[in-house]
């Protein structure tokens, strides 16, 4: 895959952002509109192929997924961050078998990483001053649900199938992700 673009996009995005840790509604704004973007992105993919229905999956999605209003903000930012950073590696992986458009995944690599490293100075702080209550038990269950699914897609040799497996997935989080991003708030 070339990412020819991508390498100007990140340096650009690594230049114009600011520390916005004075401002969630900013940064609730931004997560917001960058959240659809990519998921709009991800849903102009091809669609799923009949055929892959069989190979559907239930990857034990962690509970904390769909109570969203139990986190403050800082847990909210701590699983945001860690949700847009396995996403980011899942769609690194080969998918050359599912004639996905190179531009479209290019693009949502570059909203995907505009979206971290908007969160990223924020969720250090967090980390230094252990300002979270969930956050951390949460993130872990989340690093164990996205192994899964890259598991998932060697195990199935990155075939068509297994992407479009997971790229349903990867559609349901990124609704997750909208509705946590309603708890950035000042």
């Amino acid at each position: 895959m070339t990412y020819r673009c991508l390498l100007p996009m990140v340096l650009l995005l690594c230049f114009s952002t600011t520390a916005l840790s004075g401002s969630y509604s900013l940064l609730r704004f931004q997560q917001r509109w960058s959240t659809v973007v990519s998921q709009k992105l991800l849903g102009q993919l091809p669609a799923t192929p009949q055929h892959c229905l069989e190979a559907r999956m239930d990857f034990q999605v962690p509970e904390e997924m769909n109570q969203a209003q139990q986190f403050r903000k800082e847990d909210a930012i701590l699983v945001i961050y860690e949700m847009l950073q396995q996403i980011f590696n899942i769609l690194i992986r080969d998918f050359s078998s599912t004639g996905w458009s190179e531009t479209i995944i290019e693009d949502l690599l570059v909203e995907l990483y505009g979206q971290m490293n908007r969160l990223q100075p924020i969720q250090k702080e967090i980390m230094q001053k252990k300002n979270f209550t969930m956050g951390d038990t949460t993130v872990l269950r989340l690093k164990k649900y996205y192994l899964n699914l890259m598991y998932y897609l060697k195990s199935k040799e990155y075939n068509r199938c297994a992407w479009t497996v997971v790229q349903m997935q990867l559609l349901r989080n990124f609704s997750f992700l909208k509705s946590l991003t309603t708890y950035l708030r000042d």
